[in-house]
């Protein structure tokens, strides 16, 4: 495993866990579309069904194991425990536009047609629009708490480091996955705008806020 694998996934551990503990810690999901992390929960769900077939490692195992259940439990946390506080007047976006879509190109586009690799290639397509309906209730409420913001950065970042994770493999390993690279892409253009938001705003302690 190369150091840009290794801090994607710490990143990605670390954006999880800034979730978690936010709505833990204010006892509220106000700002966290709950749809993004359905769809989050399904991306894991789909791509980590290897773990009944298959043993790679125990680091392997295990963050696929957290991921899982941390996803289970976000959405848990939104639409149970403090479902009071779940924004659904401004978390609208229409989810199956996303969903449809991508399992169709899932079943048209993939390595090999079978199931397990009809559903992996499900999970990465979805993953790189998963984001959509959280950017969009930001940009209808005008604006994210700084918290959700980190939360929002990391997750990114994940995606970006896992970009160069393959290009680190295809020139050192002679290894290419061209779904996982142009869903990784998309994925990384669609937090762009995020990013310079970040930089600008969050960073100089400013709120941020995405045109409506």
């Amino acid at each position: 495993m190369n150091i840009f694998r290794l801090t994607g996934d710490l990143s990605h551990l670390a954006a999880i866990i800034i979730l978690l503990l936010k709505i833990w810690k204010s006892r509220s999901c106000a700002g966290i579309s709950g749809k993004s992390q359905i769809l989050f929960a399904l991306v894991f769900t789909t791509r980590y069904l290897d773990l009944i077939t298959s043993f790679i490692s125990l680091y392997n195992t295990f963050m696929k194991v957290i991921y899982i259940g941390c996803a289970y439990a976000t959405v848990y946390l939104i639409y149970m425990k403090f479902k009071a506080t779940y924004d659904g007047n401004h978390d609208t976006f229409r989810v199956e536009f996303l969903v449809v879509p991508v399992g169709g190109l899932a079943f048209l586009v993939n390595h090999d047609f079978s199931p397990l690799e009809i559903l992996w290639t499900f999970s990465i397509y979805l993953e790189a629009v998963s984001i959509l309906p959280q950017l969009f209730m930001i940009s209808k409420t005008g604006e994210a708490e700084t918290i959700t913001t980190h939360y929002l950065f990391f997750l990114g970042l994940y995606r970006a480091l896992y970009l160069i994770n393959w290009i680190w493999r295809f020139y050192f390993e002679g290894f290419f996955d061209m779904i996982a690279i142009v869903a990784g892409v998309v994925q990384t253009i669609l937090y762009c705008d995020f990013f310079y938001l970040y930089v600008t705003k969050v960073l100089k302690g400013k709120k941020l806020s995405l045109p409506a």
